[in-house]
């Protein structure tokens, strides 16, 4: 009987590093689940990117294509007009410059000096 407890004893123990070594070694459970929230981490971030590239994409087919395109884009970043056109710039109330009030002036003599 005594073969056998030391047998089952070496097996216990043969289980037991399987298991350390399955659950905290390299290429185990923890490095696996840090490795798959890389994965999503990447994934989500290449859609996103993928999206932005389609935009981009459009945008660039668009400017190819049609002359509407370029125009407004003209028009709104380079403030090109047509010929004939007259450029009207309207200024909202709420944001236009606040001028000075003007200070009076003290009236100058000719000497530099003060009266």
């Amino acid at each position: 009987m005594k073969p056998m407890r030391v047998l089952l004893l070496v097996l216990a123990l043969l289980l037991a590093a399987l298991q350390v070594k399955l659950w905290y070694g390299s290429g185990g459970q923890r490095e696996v689940a840090a490795l798959q929230a890389q994965v999503a981490t990447q994934a989500a971030e290449n859609r996103r990117l993928q999206a932005r590239n389609d935009a981009l994409a459009a945008e660039v087919a668009d400017l190819k294509a049609g002359g509407e395109a370029v125009e407004e884009r003209a028009r709104s970043e380079l403030g090109m007009v047509k010929p004939g056109e007259i450029f009207y710039r309207v200024i909202d109330g709420a944001q236009a410059p606040a001028t000075p009030a003007a200070a009076p002036a003290a009236p100058a003599s000719g000497d530099g000096t003060t009266p």
